[in-house]
């Protein structure tokens, strides 16, 4: 709550703006069976956001990417600015993996789940596997992506940090490849455990598709480490 009110003095456009179009989202989520006009609804909303953060978005490998297919998207993850950075440069139709208690505050709850975002109960290894396993059936039966951090949250002093080995499970068990991808920049635009946004440049890098068809759950560790070094790579590519 002090992150909010915080936001809330020194942003109150960012705060205001989220209200308006979490707004619109809740309402069309009543008409919206699939979730793909929230996730319009969120792609606006993320621009604005980077808009009026200041944010000069770089991107570079989205033509790797075919909009027809669904993928695991796995980014790197220092800052609040991520998720909305993500949304505007990448174009795909996806949800999230989000911690179960998010779907337990009043609206949003509802919301997120309406729109198709998948809860992670963090507590229970038994629950966390059957949220996997409804992402990987989302991905088959709705042809979209999912989106993780595989850090497990934000890093707090900038380095990357290990990757757990979900986002590999949800790729083998869809039969779709793993897309890594990059995020400069956004660290600086907001810190960690500060509201202050400061404008400046933000590069998303998309990488090389991890082909998962044919591999099996024991392959996911093998998955992991090509995801993260493909990131650790293009972070050093483009800092700088």
């Amino acid at each position: 709550m002090a992150f909010l009110r915080a936001l809330l003095l020194t942003n109150p456009y960012i705060v205001f703006s989220t209200i308006f179009f979490a707004t619109i989202s809740f309402f069309v989520s009543f008409f919206d069976s699939d979730g793909s006009s929230q996730n319009a609804v969120a792609r606006v909303w993320a621009r604005w956001i980077v808009k009026v953060a200041g944010v000069r978005l770089e991107t570079h490998g989205i033509d790797k990417l075919d909009r027809a297919r669904g993928y695991v998207l796995a980014a790197n993850h220092s800052s609040y600015m991520d998720t909305p950075v993500i949304l505007s440069a990448i174009p795909l139709q996806y949800r999230f993996m989000a911690k179960s208690e998010l779907f337990k505050i009043p609206f949003m709850g509802s919301h997120l789940k309406r729109a198709g975002h998948i809860p992670v109960p963090r507590e229970d290894p038994r629950a966390a596997v059957k949220a996997m396993t409804l992402a990987a059936t989302n991905i088959r039966e709705k042809n979209i992506s999912v989106l993780i951090f595989p850090e497990g949250g934000r890093t707090p002093d900038g380095e990357l940090k290990s990757f757990k080995e979900g986002g590999a499970y949800i790729a083998i068990k869809a039969g779709v490849p793993v897309i890594p991808v990059a995020i400069l920049g956004t660290r600086a635009v907001v810190p960690v455990n500060s509201a202050i946004v400061k404008p400046g440049k933000v590069v998303v890098c998309v990488g090389e598709p991890i082909e998962t068809a044919g591999l099996t759950l024991k392959d996911r560790e093998r998955v992991t480490g090509e995801a993260r070094q493909q990131i650790v790579s293009m972070l050093a590519a483009y800092t700088g």
